[in-house]
């Protein structure tokens, strides 16, 4: 088994981290634990997410081995996208960080003020 070190700028474990550290990426991995989902509903149930980059963000996690895309021979196509196993396995680990930001919004929201409080006395 290879070693690789993210701390090292040729590590291409960075790429990776680059796409599931997007926010999109965090949502639809994260809508995607909870059940399999079709395309269309996925663009309407993740809020302010184009279908542009919605398509992006799905090829990136497929090429990554994260998620399956099955297309079902109706009229029109029915594409459906699910977890694989070693998605699961990051989902496990990221989803937790979605419940951790709407937890704590109240108290980063009042940091936010204090800092931007502070940095405009200073100016």
């Amino acid at each position: 088994m290879m070693g690789y070190d993210v701390y090292d700028s040729g590590c291409p474990a960075r790429m990776v981290l680059d796409h599931v550290g997007d926010k999109w990426a965090l949502l639809v991995l994260g809508r995607l634990g909870q059940s399999p989902v079709r395309f269309n509903a996925l663009r309407r149930e993740i809020h302010g997410l184009s279908q542009k980059v919605l398509s992006q963000v799905l090829k990136r996690l497929e090429r990554d081995g994260l998620i399956t895309r099955e297309v079902f021979p109706t009229v029109p196509v029915t594409v459906e996208y699910a977890l694989t196993g070693l998605g699961e396995c990051l989902n496990a680990k990221v989803g937790p960080l979605l419940h951790w930001a709407e937890a704590n919004m109240e108290q980063i929201k009042a940091a936010q003020i204090a800092y931007d409080g502070r940095t405009a006395m200073a100016a």
